[in-house]
Formats: C-alpha cells, structure tokens, sequence
C-alpha cells in the first residue's frame, strides 16, 4: 500500500476551509446588535395597523411579559389600539383534553378562510404545575391553517392563571381586532376553570364533546353545559357515527333542562368530523344564525358590555397582585415569613395578615 492511500481510512475527513476571523466576528456582531434593537411602541402600533403578524406577536409578547417596563409599553400600545378594536366576532371553544379542539379548530378556521374572513387564534396551552413550562404545539397541530396568509395563531402558556385561561387572553383580543382580524378564536385548555373565564370574554361559546366517553352526565353534572351556546359531538365518523348521534339526542335533552337563555336562542347539539372535514359548515350556519339573532335583540351589544366589567374586575385584581408581589418591602417580608413557615413558627394564616397588613 502507498503512503498516499494509507491516509484514506472510511473515517479520514478532508481539512475544511476555515472562515476569516474578521468576517465571523462581523456577522456576531451584526446579529448582536439586531437581537438587542428594540422596536418602540409607535412602531410596534403602526405595524399593528398595517396587519404586519411580527409586529403584532411582539406586542403581545410585552402584554404577556411580567417585567414592569414592559407593562408600562404595553399599556400604551393597547390605549393606542382600543379605538380600532372591538369589530370583531370572539368565539370560545371548550372541552376536555383529546376532545379534538385543534383539529376543529383548523377544519372550522379553513372554512372561514373560505368565506373571506381572517382568523386570529388564541390557543392557550397548559403549563406544568412543576417545570412551569409548556408544550405551545398548536402551530404544529395546526400545519394546514398556520400556512395561511389572513390567519394569526398564537399559542400561549396559561401560566399560574385561572383554571389556564393566559392572563393577558383579554389584551392580545385588542391587538387582533386592532390588526384586522374579524374572527377570534380562544381554545381553552379543558381543564379546571378555563371555561368560565373564557365565557366572560366570548360573544359565542362552543362546547366540543366525544361520545361513549361518559361525557355526557358529566357535562351535566358539572354545569358546563350551561354556559355553552351550541354542543358539538366530535370524531362522528367510522364506527362511531351511531355513537355520536345518540349522544346528539342525549345532550338534546339534556339541554332542555336548563333555564331559557337571556338572549332567547335554544343552544342546540351538532354532530361533526373535524378529520374529515364533515358538519363544519353547518356549526358555521348555527353560529351565524346566533350572530343575527343576537344583534337583532340587543343582547350582542349587552354581552359585550358584561365582558367589558369583567375585564375591568380582572385588570384591577392583576394590578393589585402585581403591585404586591413587586413591592420590595413585601418581598423581603415574604422571604421572611415562609423561613418562619418552614420552621413551623408561623401559620400561613398569620404570615399572610401580616404581609397584607404590610402593604395597607
């Protein structure tokens, strides 16, 4: 063997070509100096208007940043979007997890795509009670939908929220409508008391369903189907067709048990595949047909101004908490009293009167 060849073993790699250390150094420095520019809160609004999705998903980055510089921008960039909002209709969607919410969500926000309208979704995912992170996947599950050009999805962890619902779902709403997006959909996380939350903040509250799933006298028994405005029984398609419509018939009556609703509309019960793409336009028409009746009664107009109290409640209970938690005599305090609590010196009774007592 030549002296040549011995050099060309399976795992002999050629020498690379090594980049000029003045070029490298340039491009970090480039890509440094553009991570670390920050765009100003008139910039961030014009770009809301002009429907521009970066700009819009860096201002609900700010609405849903805890840091106090922050909340002061975005303060003012939602006081600068208010008067383009609210021209919007806002739908919550609802079920438990597995129920199918975002393949329904996809199927129902391609159809309306179809009839012109463009779509903001506002997905919120649950985040874990240990890690405090989250999987934020609904892009991913969404691959047909995110694709299109009048759609916004944003996922956001629910953080320590109420029952997962985010804590600023209310603020990014603004910033959509003010964006142009006519539609809104809120996915909720299914669990706890996302659905309540979500209610107070919807024109339109759907409930997903399964059948055979022993969903039906535990819907009931929870008191969720209360608030919803239509039931829709999803994956009615193969083998559980015959399933689907039994429950279509089971929640039917399940409904009429309920006291007749402020507005005069019947909530009704559909059946759907969201996989397949069957009864999604017949949900459309059912929500539609709410929409007039709504409008035409009044009850839109008075809807939306409960939704406003309810978000005048909840700003005030998050700048108190927050306030508090930011208070340095409190954190030091706080610090203090859980040492006390660990040691079993206190009860967590008196460190909260006096860490309460602290902030008056």
């Amino acid at each position: 063997m030549s002296k040549k060849s011995s050099h060309k073993g399976a795992l002999h790699e050629k020498d690379g070509v090594n980049a000029p250390n003045s070029l490298s150094k340039a491009a970090a420095e480039k890509l440094k100096k553009q991570r670390k520019k920050t765009v100003s809160v008139v910039d961030l609004v014009t770009g809301i208007l002009a429907k521009s999705k970066t700009h819009l998903s860096r201002a609900i980055t700010l609405v849903e940043s805890t840091a106090p510089k922050h909340q002061e921008q975005a303060k003012a960039i939602i006081e600068a979007c208010l008067p383009y909002a609210n021209q919007s209709l806002r739908i919550g969607i609802t079920g438990v997890p597995g129920v199918g919410k975002s393949t329904f969500i996809e199927s129902f926000g391609k159809l309306l795509v179809r009839h012109g309208k463009q779509v903001a979704i506002l997905a919120v995912d649950p985040s874990s009670s240990i890690s405090k992170g989250s999987i934020l996947g609904d892009k991913t599950r969404m691959e047909d939908l995110v694709k299109e050009p009048f759609v916004f999805i944003r996922p956001s962890a629910s953080g320590d929220s109420l029952g997962g619902v985010a804590r600023k779902t209310r603020e990014a709403i603004i910033l959509c409508e003010a964006a142009g997006y006519d539609h809104i959909l809120i996915e909720t996380v299914g669990v706890g008391q996302s659905e309540t939350a979500v209610h107070s903040m919807t024109d339109f509250f759907l409930l997903l369903k399964l059948a055979g799933a022993g969903d039906e006298l535990q819907g009931i028994k929870r008191g969720i189907m209360e608030m919803a405005d239509a039931i829709v029984i999803n994956k009615a398609d193969g083998d559980n067709v015959k399933a689907a419509k039994l429950a279509k018939t089971e929640f039917n009556r399940a409904l009429h048990l309920y006291p007749p609703k402020d507005s005069g509309w019947i909530p009704k019960t559909l059946t759907c595949s969201a996989m397949n793409d069957e009864g999604i336009d017949i949900v459309w028409e059912l929500i539609s047909n709410y929409l007039h009746l709504a409008k035409e009664t009044g009850y839109f107009q008075k809807k939306r101004n409960e939704q406003n109290k309810y978000w005048l409640l909840q700003t005030i209970e998050s700048s108190l908490k927050s306030d508090f938690y930011n208070n340095q005599n409190i954190q030091k305090a706080l610090k203090n009293q859980l040492e006390l609590l660990s040691e079993n010196k206190t009860t967590p009774f008196e460190a909260a009167n006096l860490l309460l007592n602290l902030s008056r």
